[in-house]
């Protein structure tokens, strides 16, 4: 019964894996989880105003969009990963400054 258990995580934690390796886009998942969560640390923390949070907030839904397109055909180009990759940048670069411009 064990063994049976340890194969199916196995098995799905490959298949999960192989999702991964097809779009190429892992990496910008994280990523959009962490800024995710540090907007909701700076309006927990007084940093961000309503108004800041939803523009950030917004932007982030639109990079997840970019990203869901991307992904559309099954296969994410190197000029579409360098695309969002540019756009996460962007995105941080306005976390960062959104955060840290004493409103």
């Amino acid at each position: 019964m064990k063994k049976l258990i340890i194969i199916a995580v196995v098995l799905s934690g490959l298949t999960a894996l192989s999702v991964n390796a097809q779009t190429g886009t892992k990496s910008n998942t994280g990523r959009q989880i962490s800024q995710q969560a540090r907007i909701h640390e700076g309006r927990r923390s007084g940093e961000l105003n309503r108004r800041e949070t939803a523009r950030l907030e917004r932007e982030q839904r639109r990079i997840q969009i970019e990203k869901r397109i991307a992904q559309g055909d099954g296969t994410v180009t190197p000029k579409e990963k360098a695309f969002l990759r540019r756009e996460q940048n962007r995105a941080s670069r306005h976390i960062y400054k959104e955060k840290h411009d004493l409103q």
